[in-house]
């Protein structure tokens, strides 16, 4: 018994020793196969990455790796979140939030800027929509001066909306009403026809109501009408915007109740037929005067206001009778008196015939006078009634025409005292006679007593 199993133990000895052989001689072949591969690897690798035609495309490749490493997000690879960025929203208005029927207000600021944090996506959005706002609530405040913060509201979720100025000064009082009367101004007018008149306006009411602070109405100095009168050619109704201004012209901001007035405006077109009067100035050369001027318009329609047009007897025209050399046609352009809107005719076509030059004396023609006080005596030299003679000058058919009832001599005393003194004699001018005058003396002499002085002497003396 104790044989057998001694056998037994050394048979199961050697077959552990020879399976451990086995094992052994496997493990020694895998390393020897691992070892080959590393070694075949490695001489690959070694070929590859120093093989010269290799070279630029294994720069690129280790250019790619390293822009992904500075630009790879960690967090956006770990949580799976966007990539943050900024814009701004510059200039945005501030929108106000209060009772503008209670409270005047002054804001610091009416604009801010806003600066915008979120993914790109929701940026884009947030930046191609407008319906979002900036808003300074004084709901609940009263009179007086405060710092309010602003409120971005209305932005997209995920976006973070940082507001600078983050706060405003706001000033706030009280409103109050104070009633105005009404003028008005004519805007528009280069857009109306001159010939036509506007007349005065008649307003459905002449006064309005104005509410705003009392510091702000005390700068009211007028309320305007402003009457658009582009384009109208006859009688019309409108609504006139109200306008309140202050002592300057400047425009004050403030609530007008109502903010227009109906007003209706007469549009006429007065008009008057006057003459051509023509004047020429100076003394035509080589002893010509001129004996007749024919017009191609004798009257003229002039278009003004009535109380314009009362004052205006005719239209004078004026040219150079020096430049004349023979007879001439000119073409002359129509002056407009002060406040004429316009005349039917903007020029004047004339015939100029030259004559030679005569003259005439006409004797004892008498002299007027003008701006004469009753205060004072007059005494001449000869102590007679004051007499001259005048030569007039023209073309023989002209100068024929002239009689002494066409003449008027003067003297002016305007500014003359007591005393002696060589006045100046005038002859009053006619061109439209085509012929002119000089009076045969320059001057007169003559004494001023003051009547009322010397009955003031007269009554001492007595």
């Amino acid at each position: 018994m104790s044989e057998h199993n001694s056998k037994d133990k050394l048979e199961l000895a050697e077959k552990i020793a020879s399976q451990t052989r086995k094992v052994t001689k496997k493990y020694e072949d895998v390393e020897s196969m691992i070892l080959h591969l590393v070694r075949w690897f490695s001489t690959a690798i070694d070929r590859f990455l120093f093989n010269p035609k290799m070279g630029g495309a294994i720069s690129l490749i280790l250019a790619l790796m390293i822009f992904a490493l500075v630009n790879y997000n960690e967090d956006s690879s770990l949580f799976g979140t966007a990539y943050l960025q900024s814009t701004t929203l510059s200039n945005q208005p501030i929108i106000v939030d209060y009772n503008s029927d209670k409270w005047e207000i002054t804001v610091s600021d009416e604009i801010c800027d806003v600066v915008l944090t979120g993914d790109a996506s929701s940026l884009s959005m947030q930046t191609a929509s407008s319906n979002y706002s900036i808003v300074a609530d004084l709901n609940n405040l009263s009179s007086g001066t405060h710092t309010v913060k602003l409120q971005a509201k209305d932005f997209i979720s995920g976006i973070r909306a940082t507001v600078s100025p983050s706060d405003v000064s706001v000033t706030i009082k009280e409103k109050v009403t104070q009633n105005y009367s009404i003028g008005y101004d004519f805007i528009n007018t280069a857009k109306m026809e001159n010939i036509y008149a506007l007349g005065t306006p008649v307003f459905e009411s002449t006064r309005v109501a104005i509410r705003a602070s009392e510091d702000t109405l005390s700068t009211v100095a007028f309320v305007k009408a402003l009457i658009d009168v582009g384009g109208q050619t006859s009688q019309f109704e409108q609504n006139a915007q109200l306008v309140a201004y202050d002592q300057n012209g400047n425009p004050v901001k403030c609530d007008i109740k109502p903010e227009t007035v109906k007003v209706t405006v007469p549009v006429t077109s007065p008009k008057k037929e006057v003459p051509v009067i023509i004047e020429p100035q100076g003394e035509v050369p080589n002893d010509m005067a001129i004996e007749s001027i024919t017009l191609d318009h004798n009257l003229i329609t002039v278009f003004a206001p009535e109380t314009v047009l009362s004052r205006i007897s005719d239209i004078t025209i004026t040219f150079d009778a020096a430049s004349l050399t023979g007879d001439k046609k000119l073409v002359k352009g129509i002056t407009l008196p002060s406040n004429v809107n316009a005349v039917n005719i903007n020029s004047i076509n004339m015939d100029v015939k030259l004559g030679e030059k005569v003259s005439k004396v006409i004797e004892n023609v008498p002299i007027n006078y003008r701006n004469y006080s009753n205060t004072f005596k007059i005494t001449t030299d000869a102590n007679v009634e004051v007499y001259t003679s005048v030569t007039v000058y023209g073309t023989q058919t002209n100068v024929d025409k002239i009689t002494a009832a066409d003449l008027n001599v003067y003297i002016d005393f305007e500014g003359y005292g007591a005393g002696k003194h060589d006045i100046p004699i005038h002859v009053e001018q006619n061109p439209s006679a085509l012929v002119s005058f000089t009076a045969d003396k320059a001057t007169i002499s003559m004494t001023l007593t003051d009547e009322n002085a010397q009955s003031s002497d007269e009554q001492i003396g007595g």
